[in-house]
């Protein structure tokens, strides 16, 4: 996150009524302290850009709001008006079919991860116009992709004013503004009496949780739930080394000596080099697997010659053993074999394969070489 002052970046989703839009702008400018946007962005149809256009730009209610209230200037053109558009490239007027939401909804999502992206930027984001399913998508972009310090929005006002066509925000003076009631009578409003509330709506991050790739909203969705469902579901992994115990969810499994010593050496690899000790879960991440020679060298040997050790009750005098047999380390073909006979031995044990990829030591591809590692979240495992 970068220091000093954010970029403030206001997005709307909006349909018929501009009124959120100014209403946001001036509720957020009479916070302590206030907030004034830097970039504004309007996610619309094109039925909602002519009417949103032709109120703020042609008949300057949103020049009069930052002029009344001296707010920073802001540049605010067509450009800021975010519309979907169909297969054909034609701007869309309204969100009515299943094709519509689905366009509407890629558009929210890729739009709110691109502005994510900038962390010199804060994210103001109102859900409060436009169809449900727009204000929907909006709420869910910043789910999947929004930072800590980026803010959902939606703004309340007092009924009588509410999508009022004569009330944007609160000016400094008292105005008068008269409207029908349902008898068709005339009533008068000021203008003072009128309340805006700006609700900041609580949500969840994902944002460090989950390492999505897909690109629609629907394939996000999907990636997401199964990254979660894979977390969730993962029983706990317990290591009783001494006893040369392994014990998956209520499988208990003993190793040889060897192969526990194998399998120690990178559940070392995934707690104690984890290269992201401040996430919770690791889903994709496969930053701690490494190359054999790498783990099995005589440098990283001497690290791990306590494991060894404590396989026969923490003898010393079985490290030094293992220290004087292996004096240039150990050979990357002998420790694959060892890896085999551990994915046979948990396989056999687990009868699933996804659990076996999670609880075996898998290998990734990474250029010409090949890198090891255990994908299990680092949080089940548990050292006894």
């Amino acid at each position: 996150m970068m220091m000093g002052r954010f970029k403030e970046v206001l997005i709307f989703v909006a349909g018929a009524a501009p009124q959120i839009i100014t209403e946001t702008i001036y509720s957020l400018s009479q916070k302590k302290p206030p907030i004034y946007a830097d970039e504004l962005y309007i996610i619309t149809t094109s039925l909602g850009k002519k009417i949103i256009k032709e109120v703020l730009l042609d008949k300057n209610v949103l020049s009069l709001l930052y002029q009344e209230y001296s707010l920073p200037p802001i540049s605010f053109t067509e450009k800021n008006f975010i519309v979907p558009r169909d297969k054909q490239g034609q701007e869309i007027s309204d969100i009515r079919s299943k094709e519509d939401n689905e366009i509407i909804g890629d558009l929210i999502t890729s739009f709110i991860r691109e502005k994510a992206k900038d962390e010199g930027t804060r994210l103001h984001c109102s859900l409060a116009g436009g169809r449900k399913t727009m204000s929907f998508y909006l709420g869910s972009a910043l789910q999947l992709f929004g930072r800590p310090w980026d803010r959902l929005y939606h703004v309340l006002v007092t009924p009588e004013f509410e999508a009022n066509p004569e009330f944007f925000y609160k000016p400094k003076k008292n105005k008068t503004i008269w409207i029908k009631d349902k008898e068709g009578r005339s009533l008068r409003l000021n203008t003072k009496d009128a309340q805006i509330y700006l609700a900041e709506l609580p949500f969840i991050r994902l944002f460090q949780k989950l390492r999505l790739q897909a690109i629609s909203f629907s394939q996000l969705v999907s990636e997401g739930q199964k990254e979660i469902d894979l977390a969730s579901i993962q029983p706990e992994l317990r290591v009783n080394i001494r006893e040369r115990l392994v014990s998956i969810g209520n499988r208990s499994i003993y190793f040889q000596p060897m192969l526990l010593f194998i399998y120690m050496a990178f559940i070392n690899q995934k707690i104690k080099k984890c290269f992201h000790p401040d996430r919770a879960y690791c889903f994709e991440c496969r930053d701690c697997f490494e190359e054999l020679n790498a783990i099995f060298n005589r440098e990283n040997l001497e690290k791990l010659a306590h494991y060894y050790s404590d396989l026969y009750k923490g003898s010393p005098l079985k490290a030094q053993e293992f220290l004087s047999k292996w004096k240039s380390g150990l050979d990357a073909e002998n420790v694959r074999q060892y890896i085999s006979k551990l994915k046979g031995i948990i396989q056999k044990e687990l009868q699933d394969e996804l659990l076996c990829s999670l609880y075996s030591i898998q290998p990734i591809r990474i250029y010409a070489g090949s890198r090891y590692g255990l994908r299990v979240e680092k949080s089940k495992i548990i050292l006894e």
